[in-house]
């Protein structure tokens, strides 16, 4: 995994034969409270490690854009204009700095139903972001999210109920917790295993060193753990890496065992 070029709002990777292109669609901030203990409790103390802006917590908001220079897949969308922040919605300026011609999208994989990650289908002026697509894998529990806003889209979701490739490198895989159909997405390349994923981790500052935090939106908060426990096992191996979605911008990095957790090596400085 090497990086080739950034900008304020990109960052784009070699992967073998593949080009990772990190997208940043802003950041959202979230009070402390929403960390969660083993008994489903706020956590007492946050560990100074983790930093706060405004006594809050700051997440980013990435998605990923993964080519072999002749197919694609646009993994997460962004939140569009539906939480009406100045901070977020930025994934189609992100689309233009990495040279991303929206029409080039046939296939978008969502890791799951919530907003910030499924919104950006739709454009703030209602049209459809993405011209030419052709299908939106999505896990089965979360499908139902294509209503309203998103009713134009419905007729090209595919529901994933277990593992499934969705192209000759990438693999759909559930991983249910933080919601019925939350999916990650393996990605295969010459240089490894890259693993896509939603909401397994939100503050990449606490919750590797002590993955059995959770989160207070986590639908069934033991499930996720469980979920996350599984999936930091297998990023430590060797030539594995993550892509996630609220690791600091760019977000892409090397999970290590470390103690009774893990740590994390980002694999290119911050971004935005």
């Amino acid at each position: 995994m090497r990086l080739m070029s950034s900008g304020r709002l990109h960052a784009t990777f070699e992967f073998g034969d593949l080009r990772v292109i990190s997208l940043r669609d802003g950041y959202i901030d979230m009070p402390p409270t929403r960390l969660r203990d083993e008994d489903g409790c706020a956590l007492d103390q946050l560990p100074a490690a983790v930093p706060l802006v405004g006594g809050n917590l700051r997440l980013a908001v990435n998605a990923f854009f993964v080519t072999d220079g002749t197919r694609s897949v646009l993994i997460d969308t962004g939140a569009s204009d539906v939480w009406h922040e100045p901070t977020m919605g930025l994934i189609y300026d992100a689309l233009d700095e990495a040279g991303v011609d929206r029409a080039r999208v046939t296939d978008v994989a969502i890791t799951h139903r919530h907003e910030d990650h499924v919104s950006g289908l739709i454009a703030p002026d209602g049209s459809e972001a993405f011209p030419e697509l052709e299908r939106v894998w999505i896990g089965a529990g979360d499908a139902s999210v294509f209503t309203g806003r998103l009713e134009p889209i419905r007729d090209r979701v595919v529901p994933v109920s277990e593992e499934v490739a969705i192209n000759d490198w990438t693999t759909a895989i559930p991983a249910p917790g933080h919601t019925p159909g939350h999916t990650v997405y393996e990605v295969r390349g010459g240089a490894g295993h890259l693993l896509v994923w939603g909401d397994t981790v939100h503050v990449p500052a606490l919750q590797f060193d002590r993955p059995n935090v959770s989160w207070e939106f986590d639908g069934d908060q033991s499930q996720a753990r469980s979920a996350r426990a599984a999936l930091l096992e297998r990023l430590s191996r060797p030539h594995h890496f993550v892509a996630g979605a609220h690791l600091d911008s760019p977000g892409i990095a090397r999970v290590t065992p470390s103690g009774d957790g893990y740590a994390l090596e980002h694999l290119a400085p911050p971004i935005g």
